[in-house]
């Protein structure tokens, strides 16, 4: 019978150890596949795909797929800088930050690269330019916050996931549409042309505008758009590591330090949110607490004046 119990109590906890972390391995596996849509994306764009008739295909994809899920199925964030959990999720958004840039403008000595490609991607013959690229990638960052907050408050409003991912991608696709009407007047640009351009719209589209984006939604609607962000650096580490073990990409020490660097903050950062919810909880369970001592003594005073009145 104790062998019983004790499995018993396993299981509870094991379930609730999976329950409490269910929304970091939903935000693990949706930087996993961002991560892979990179490397598609660029091998698309090599074979000639229009980067702008490639952005309305796929949230015209992306809508298709999880409107019948939506059809049938269906606190922001406070840093506290007097204690070390507000001070650690400060630290922590500063150490990823800096991980991230060190990857991006410090280079270093350059590994040695693997003798062959495990896979093969096209030539990419980009032109750099470094400030425009740079102005570029500000202006993504600050509207991809924007974006985050405004989640946040609407689901609050409209706590319907499975609807909200078909409306953005809806009107994703419309403006894109638009956009690209005008910008690109080839019939033939909106033509798919090969394999890679066909796999690449339906990946970005289910998985990435579908699948992914419902998670991020869901993780926002329960911890809020700063725990979704803080794991977006995951995937610059990701994409670095499968470029060099997988396409033969130049690895540099830099590259290296700043993923150590973006770790170290994401795990800060992720301690102070932790244990953010538990002073939460514990505010909660002694507000119970307290309700509960209450209540008697309402009803003893309650009764006291019923026997009062004639």
């Amino acid at each position: 019978m104790s062998s019983q119990w004790r499995a018993m109590a396993f299981d509870t906890c094991a379930f609730s150890k999976m329950k409490r972390f269910k929304p970091h391995l939903l935000m693990i596996v949706s930087q996993t596949c961002y991560t892979l849509l990179y490397f598609i994306t660029q091998a698309s764009f090599n074979e000639g795909l229009n980067p702008h008739v490639y952005v309305t295909y796929r949230h015209v994809v992306g809508g298709l797929v999880v409107f019948p899920f939506a059809y049938f199925l269906e606190r922001m964030e406070i840093v506290d800088v007097r204690n070390p959990r507000g001070i650690a999720k400060i630290v922590g958004t500063i150490i990823s930050l800096a991980g991230v840039m060190i990857m991006i403008l410090y280079k270093g000595q350059a590994m040695q690269s693997l003798k062959g490609d495990l896979i093969h991607i096209g030539n990419n013959s980009t032109h750099e330019d470094w400030i425009k690229g740079s102005i570029l990638t500000v202006t993504s960052c600050i509207s991809w916050s924007v974006w985050y907050i405004m989640q946040g408050f609407t689901l609050n409003k409209y706590p319907a996931q499975l609807s909200l991912t078909v409306w953005i991608n809806c009107i994703g696709g419309a403006q894109s549409a638009v956009f690209t009407v005008l910008i690109q007047h080839k019939p033939a640009a909106w033509s798919i042309t090969s394999a890679i351009d066909f796999l690449s719209i339906i990946y970005s589209g289910v998985v990435c505008c579908g699948l992914t984006l419902f998670l991020q939604l869901y993780c926002i609607r329960h911890k809020g758009p700063v725990f979704v962000t803080i794991f977006n650096p995951l995937s610059t580490v990701m994409v670095t590591t499968l470029a060099y073990f997988v396409v033969g990409e130049k690895l540099y020490m830099g590259r290296i330090l700043g993923g150590a660097i973006v770790i170290a903050g994401l795990y800060a950062l992720l301690w102070g949110k932790e244990k953010d919810q538990e002073c939460i909880n514990t505010q909660q369970k002694s507000v119970l607490n307290g309700d509960e001592h209450k209540e008697p003594g309402n009803q003893i005073s309650s009764s006291a004046e019923t026997e009062d009145i004639p």
